[in-house]
Formats: C-alpha cells, structure tokens, sequence
C-alpha cells in the first residue's frame, strides 16, 4: 500500500496537482488498484491501512469486525461507494452505513410486500423503533442486548404512581426487534443478530389484563339484551347479537369479524363456512371454520342486506369493541337483576355476584377477546377431542388451547370429582366378603 498525488496539466499548461491523496494498493486477484483519499496525508495512510484489512478479510472469506463496522459507519459516502465498486464490501457492510430508521423503513415496506396488514406492519414496526429510540441506537453495530434488556426493565418499572409495562407487553416488544434484527441478518445487511439469545419473562407472574369465560346464562342474557337493544357506534342490537354468536362459535378475532364480507360466507354448503381471507388471518392462511345451521340461517338474511364487498358487520373504526361490549354486558346484567319476580334476597345476592361483570372480582375481563376464551372453555365442557378443539381455535401448540384457552366453569371439578369411583362401596363389598369367608370357615 503507498499514498500519492495525481498531477495534471491544468488549462494554463502548468503541471499542477491533486489536492486530495490516493491510495495505491493491490487486490486479492493480484489488480493493482487506486482509491481517492483525503487532503491529508496521514488521513489517508490510515484509510489504506483499513483498506488492506479488508482486502485480507475479502480473502479470507470473514465477516468485519465491529471497530471496522463502525468505523464504515463514518466514512464519508463517497468513499464508501468507491470501496463498494472495487468489491470489498458485501451488502451487510453498505448497509452498516445507513440508519436503523432507514432499515426499519425498508422492513415496513418488506412486509408490506408478503401481504400483511396494514396494521401488523405499523405495530411490529413501531414497536421495533420504540426500543431503538428508547436505546439510542443509531447503526447497526450499536444493537447491543444488554441495552435493549435494560431499556425493557425500565419501561417495567412503576414511575411518578403509574404502572410500568406488563411482562406480556415488554414480550411484544423484544419479540419485534428481534425479529428486526432476524430480517437484518437474512437481507445480508447483518453477519449476525446480537440479540438472537434474549427470551421473553414469564407472563403468568405479572399478569395485567386476565380474562375469563362468560357462563352459558351469561351468554343467553347477552345475546337477548343486546338484540333488543339500541344502536352502538351504528351496530344495531339484532346486528350485535349475530355478531357476539358467531365470535363465540367461531372463536374468531376482532379484525377477523371485521374483515368478513358476504362473499366469505358459504351458507348453501353442508356444513356451512366462514372463511378468513389469509391477509386477515393471524397466522397468514385462508381458514374455513363450520357454522351451525341455526347461525347460517340468522346470517343468510343479515347477509341478504349487505352489498359485495362491503363488510357485514360495520364494526367501528376508532374504537375498540370491547366498548361496545361492556356496553351490552352492563345492559345484560342490569336487566337480569331487575328480572321480573325475584325475592328481594334473590336481588341482594345477585348484586354481590360476578354475573355479566365486566370485571370481576378477581380483576378478571370479559373484553372482546374474553368470547374467543370462552369458545376454547365451552369446547372442553363439552368434551370435544383437544385437537379437534385446537383446530377450531386454530392455535400451532396445543397448549394454547389447553392451557390459556380452556377455562373450567364452577361446577366442573365438582361433577369430575363426582365421577371417580365411589371407594367405600367397593371396602364395603370387600368387607363383606371378607366376613362370609370366616364365617364359613
């Protein structure tokens, strides 16, 4: 490696020359090579130094480290792009020189192009660039996990009598940077995920927001008040209870529901279907679930009145339906206390109950999502096969549904208990035979 001028003849005819230094150095395949430097010399011995380094690590096949990463990071474009046409560096190393917001950018737009919505694109996107900000990080080579671990913790953490992020909630953000950081790695624009080994913190010791199954009475005054009740954000209360039946038959999600035209349903068909369209599909598959003949029948004539393409249940937009529903939910319970003919002791033990309770009074919710647990707790009452439970629900780990989903009813470890063998009976035959045996000894 040298450092030189080029000298040039300028208009006057004079000998003059460059006010920058070049570096002189000879690549791996043996082609002798000049790189434009800077108006300093020393400045410039050291960028061949750094030159060589990686015309030695091209040959040697290995990946850059993290000093020569960084030091990419600063080097002026112009530079950089005159590295890059010599072929010393790959893509993950021109990518070390943008932002993070700049890749974070192009990720949005990578799945937005497989087809995932608008809305999963905006979420797991901004989640990523949350801990991004929130840790400083400016360039690849500053992800750092300990960083990242600690800026977690610190959202956690209950400041000025506010509550900190949930363990589930700090979960969903390290899930997305770390994903962020997988598409880094197989887009070429990383050798490596710094925060491939993070995990998550178990949910089950700091849950915020635990849900619970609505009882078979429960859904009944639910679906009944709700049909007779008023329009809510222009779903109409027939509409609504249509809407609650299918979500807790189905087991569909929110945007699930929202996502169904006419066109989704297969009412003629034996058995009936809804189908998801694999855009709005949790895990990006068209799913077809079974209705019963009672629901296709209720949905034939609600669909009958909808326009292709239009949406059959006008969910609103800007609000969530979990206020809807709590809605419903305050209007069932209020009228099953003033139900007519009950005593009034009846009444008084009535209010001190968790009976069509939005919350009940062990902090648990009965929000939109409460009737997808409630389609998992009344498959497993009803004794249905757990796989086939799980297909219906439509979860990849069985555990899922059996453990999250699965909710027991009061009155089930009673009637399971019930069904064991009646021990003492069986001592008491044995007794008996036991004293005939003696006696006619």
């Amino acid at each position: 490696m040298f450092t030189f001028r080029v000298s040039f003849t300028n208009r006057r005819g004079e000998q003059q020359e460059t006010k920058n230094w070049y570096v002189g150095c000879a690549l791996a395949d043996g082609r002798q090579v000049r790189v434009p430097g800077f108006v300093d010399k020393p400045a410039t011995e050291a960028f061949g130094r750094k030159i060589e380094r990686l015309i030695a690590l091209k040959a040697a096949g290995e990946s850059l480290p993290l000093d020569l990463l960084k030091w990419l990071e600063g080097l002026p474009d112009a530079n950089r792009k005159a590295l890059n046409k010599l072929g010393l560096l790959g893509s993950h190393k021109m990518a070390a020189s943008k932002t993070l917001a700049d890749h974070v950018a192009d990720w949005k737009r990578f799945l937005e192009a497989k087809q995932n919505t608008p809305k999963h694109c905006a979420l797991v996107t901004s989640r990523a660039q949350a801990v991004i900000d929130g840790c400083g990080f400016t360039f690849i080579s500053e992800l750092d996990a300990s960083r990242v671990m600690t800026y977690l913790a610190e959202l956690r953490e209950n400041k000025d009598g506010k509550d900190g992020i949930s363990n589930q909630t700090s979960n969903f953000y390290l899930a997305s940077i770390k994903q962020f950081c997988r598409w880094l790695c197989r887009d070429g624009r990383a050798s490596a995920n710094p925060l491939e080994y993070l995990e998550g913190l178990n949910v089950r010791t700091d849950r915020r927001h635990d849900r619970r199954a609505l009882e078979v009475d429960e859904i009944r005054w639910l679906l009944d008040t709700a049909a007779k009740g008023p329009d809510i954000f222009k779903l109409t209360g027939p509409t609504r209870a249509l809407l609650y039946m299918l979500a807790l038959e189905s087991g569909l999600r929110s945007a699930e529901l929202a996502s169904l035209t006419r066109e989704s349903f297969q009412l003629d068909a034996d058995p009936p279907t809804v189908t998801v369209a694999a855009g709005y599909s949790k895990h990006r598959r068209a799913d077809e679930l079974p209705l019963r003949p009672e629901t296709a029948a209720k949905l034939r004539d609600l669909i009958a009145t909808t326009f292709p393409g239009v949406p059959v249940f006008p969910m609103p937009r800007h609000r969530p339906m979990s206020e809807v529903l709590a809605e419903d939910l305050g209007a069932a319970r209020q009228a099953w206390l003033d139900e007519e003919g009950i005593a009034p002791e009846e009444r008084e033990k009535r209010e001190k109950a968790d009976f069509l309770k939005y919350v009940d009074a062990a902090g648990r919710y009965v929000d939109f999502h409460a009737l997808r647990h409630s389609t998992g707790s009344l498959l497993a009452a009803a004794g249905v096969h757990p796989k086939t439970a799980q297909a219906i629900m439509r979860h990849s780990d069985i555990n899922l549904t059996l453990s999250r989903y699965s909710h027991t009813y009061s009155g089930d470890e009673a009637a399971a208990v019930a069904k064991l063998p009646d021990f003492a009976k069986a001592d008491a035959k044995n007794n008996q035979k036991q004293a005939q045996q003696e006696a006619a000894g």
